[in-house]
């Protein structure tokens, strides 16, 4: 693994050298390519100048700022590198929270955290202290000439940080409609609560995996070699009507 970044979580007055290294694969999946629909030759990008429309090297391309239509102001890396040295090498931890007080819709992204020889022991003291208070240690960092807030957790021996979103990140869904608790009756409550602890039982990772991009290999394999795909025998779900709702609970139990 390569790493993305060097540099040391602050946690007090302690500096602990780390490494990040990113904690997810590439997507695996089917990489379907855009195609001229008459003689089926493939379609490319290109990075065309506006200006004169010849395509661009990626070494003539730099990074600026439109600050008026049409006027720019060019950054370079050694520029952004040191808008703040301290701020693009530190994970800054702010404070430490609980868990459960942190909304599901802020994580995005994990990465792993390795210690630097030498801070294998400020390291494994940040870790255990976590581990013994049950707590998130929320951080700012900058990656990708951006900053982030982040929560670090132990997992096993390594500890992890999850890139979050800011507020101004999300969404509100002030548009959006939805039901009140009047919409369902107690016993109906019941009844969903009988099927929510019917079906919990521990989660196991390796129990889920991309059935979609394997039914599209079979269906490609078929294709190439001239036969024609297999027809799925599932349908698309019906909705449950509200008068329904209590017959399909039960159902759902037998089952």
């Amino acid at each position: 693994m390569q790493a993305l970044w060097n540099g040391s979580i602050s946690f007090g007055l302690v500096n602990i050298p780390v490494r990040l290294f990113s904690a997810t694969n590439p997507r695996e999946g089917i990489d379907l390519n855009m195609l001229h629909k008459d003689d089926h030759a493939p379609i490319r990008y290109a990075r065309i100048c506006r200006k004169d429309g010849e395509e661009i090297p990626w070494n003539d391309i730099v990074k600026g700022y439109e600050y008026r239509d049409g006027d720019y102001i060019v950054l370079t890396k050694k520029e952004l590198d040191e808008i703040d040295a301290k701020k693009s090498q530190t994970i800054d931890i702010q404070q430490f929270v609980d868990e459960s007080g942190i909304d599901i819709r802020y994580f995005e992204k994990p990465y792993y955290l390795e210690p630097v020889k030498g801070g294998e022991k400020a390291y494994a003291l940040l870790r255990g202290a976590l581990e013994k208070s049950d707590k998130l240690a929320l951080a700012k960092f900058v990656l990708h000439e951006r900053e982030h807030i982040g929560a670090v957790k132990p997992v096993g021996r390594a500890l992890v940080l999850n890139q979050m979103r800011f507020p101004t990140d999300l969404r509100e869904p002030g548009e959006l409609s939805f039901p009140t608790d009047k919409e369902v009756t107690d016993k109906e409550i019941e009844m969903a609560l009988k099927l929510v602890r019917q079906e919990t039982k521990p989660f196991i990772s390796e129990d889920y995996h991309d059935t979609y991009t394997e039914e599209l290999e079979e269906m490609i394999k078929a294709k190439t070699k001239g036969k024609k795909p297999a027809k799925t025998t599932q349908t698309a779900p019906k909705e449950t009507s509200a008068k329904d709702l209590m017959s399909v609970l039960k159902a759902s139990l037998k089952e």
